[in-house]
């Protein structure tokens, strides 16, 4: 009868613990990766480098000048003839509103400057360039 108790204590037992770690362990691991698989839903443009870049996470309305000239606003093509009316619009609802213009380095300069004349002539207060950090 005791060489069937020493049996029964040696036999294997299963250890929970480790193994709950090694889930959280997997879980913490795809929901990192998942996070770099969001696709950002932007107009592509070559953005101009600058060593002072900063990233800025407030709610604000996205000006893009394309490399062909055409201006986007949060990715809606607007002419140029109807960009102050939209942006004035824009003033009316929120008057502090924050404007990122993204020009494409490539893109026409004289278009760029007149962008941000409009801007100005409108009372603008707050507008900011987006530029890609540059490699050191």
């Amino acid at each position: 009868m005791k060489l069937r108790n020493l049996r029964l204590e040696r036999q294997p037992k299963i250890m929970i613990i480790p193994m709950i770690d090694i889930i959280f362990f997997l879980l913490v691991f795809f929901m990192m990766s998942s996070l770099y698989m969001v696709e950002q839903r932007t107009l592509p443009v070559n953005l101009p480098q600058a060593s002072t870049a900063q990233s800025d996470m407030q709610k604000n309305v996205s000006i893009t000048v394309a490399r062909d000239g055409m201006i986007y606003i949060d990715q809606e093509n607007i002419p140029m003839e109807l960009f102050k009316t939209r942006v004035q619009a824009q003033l009316a609802r929120q008057a502090d509103t924050a404007f990122i213009l993204r020009a494409d380095k490539q893109a026409e300069y004289g278009r760029v400057v007149a962008v941000l004349d409009d801007l100005k002539a409108l009372g603008v207060k707050k507008v900011a360039v987006a530029t890609e950090q540059a490699m050191r």
